[in-house]
């Protein structure tokens, strides 16, 4: 890993992906989303503050656990004057996040316990299919194989 000076404050997109470990396309994706930013050179080359380093591994880590970018997006934005995240800030929207992520997680528990019961094509032959058609929700209204809109 390509080590950077003490006295360069701003780190090229190249050297913010080889620190960080993010592709030069997902530093560009998380910029146009306003999870990071840079300043533009007069050869309109990008520049990034030392400090997007650790933003970069927050946004990593909150995606690692499953959480939305439009979430963390928010997350950041409600940090004072878009600092970069402690680990006292971490702690606390890891709690928050945390229901979130076990209602995820029992969700994928029943659908995993209930896949065998499905055929995997999502049609509507099986009298119930927790996947296409979870708690016979359509079966008071529709039969047949397909899953078609009702007519007037």
């Amino acid at each position: 890993m390509p080590q950077i000076p003490e006295k360069i404050h701003e780190l090229t997109v190249g050297q913010l992906s080889a620190r960080s470990g993010a592709a030069v396309s997902a530093l560009h994706f998380y910029e146009s989303k306003g999870l990071i930013s840079s300043r533009r050179t007069s050869g309109n080359q990008r520049r990034y503050t030392r400090d997007t380093l650790r933003r970069v591994a927050f946004i990593r880590a909150a995606q690692r656990v499953g959480i939305p970018l439009a979430t963390i997006r928010e997350a950041l934005g409600e940090l004072p004057e878009g600092r970069t995240p402690t680990r006292e800030d971490w702690a606390r929207l890891s709690e928050m996040w945390r229901s979130e992520l076990e209602e995820r997680i029992q969700q994928l528990n029943r659908l995993r316990d209930q896949l065998t019961d499905c055929i995997g094509c999502g049609c509507l032959s099986l009298k119930t299919c927790a996947l296409s058609n979870p708690d016979d929700v359509f079966g008071d209204r529709l039969t047949g194989s397909r899953l078609m809109a009702e007519r007037r």
